[in-house]
């Protein structure tokens, strides 16, 4: 299955999902288009909501997902989204 990662399908999928221009799934922020994408942890990844290990479909447009290089390698195989901390106080 590695090979498909590198096939037409999975190229346009990505594209098109960078094309959409959503912030990080995981953690809320924007994802910079002036980095580069396959060393920076800021970088845009496609994530799968539904982890490949897990039974989850490489090519489903519904599984796909925005996320930084360095949240989607925090994530895992985990099926959980990590909220994030709120403060107590209020300001």
């Amino acid at each position: 299955m590695a090979g498909i990662r590198n096939g037409r399908p999975y190229r346009r999928l990505v594209a098109a999902q960078k094309a959409l221009g959503l912030p990080c799934w995981w953690c809320g922020h924007n994802l910079p288009t002036d980095v580069d994408g396959r060393t920076h942890p800021l970088a845009f990844t496609l994530d799968h909501e539904v982890p490949l290990s897990k039974g989850g479909s490489l090519l489903d447009a519904a599984n796909a997902r925005s996320a930084h290089r360095r949240c989607n390698s925090a994530r895992g195989n985990r099926t959980t989204v990590k909220q994030p901390v709120r403060s107590s106080r209020r300001w």
